[in-house]
């Protein structure tokens, strides 16, 4: 019975501790998660309105963007170009983050890694908005000289298995 006695408080605080871990483990809406998603969202918010100018701006010169359908894209002059054209032809994109698939890690002495899912609507010219799907995302953020700019970019759950 004594030994009962003493297994029953340790047993509560080997709980806490665990439990302690598991919490700190799991990402958070910490500062560095508020920041990525603003920087998300203000350049998804120049892409939803072709400004190229803006959505440049939080790309890294050397950035490379990996997508399971469209392949490999390097630097965001590139990038910046894909925008021009679709847009130039009168077409839109629009980008929506799904409620809560935002996730935010921290890569020590870098950045960030965001992780997500989105959806994108697209309107051809003349045409209502039509939803293309729904896609996951893994973003390497770096932060350099106080910005946040995108460095790498996997997009990918395009194609149904």
């Amino acid at each position: 019975m004594k030994s009962f006695k003493i297994f029953i408080p340790l047993f509560f605080l080997l709980l806490s501790f665990t439990t302690g871990f598991a919490q700190e483990s799991k990402p958070s809406k910490t500062t560095l998660f508020k920041e990525i998603a603003q920087a998300d969202s203000l350049m998804f918010n120049a892409v939803n309105n072709c400004d190229t100018l803006t959505y440049k701006k939080f790309l890294s010169p050397d950035m490379e963007f990996y997508h399971d359908l469209g392949g490999l894209t390097i630097g965001a002059d590139n990038e910046v170009k894909s925008i021009v054209e679709t847009c130039a032809r009168g077409n839109h994109i629009r980008r929506e983050l799904v409620p809560g698939s935002l996730e935010v890690y921290p890569i020590k002495g870098y950045g960030a890694i965001e992780t997500g899912a989105h959806r994108f609507y697209y309107t051809n010219k003349g045409e209502q908005e039509k939803l293309s799907g729904t896609f996951k995302f893994v973003h390497v953020w770096q932060h350099k000289d106080g910005q946040w700019r995108l460095h790498r970019v996997i997009s990918y759950g395009h194609v149904k298995h």
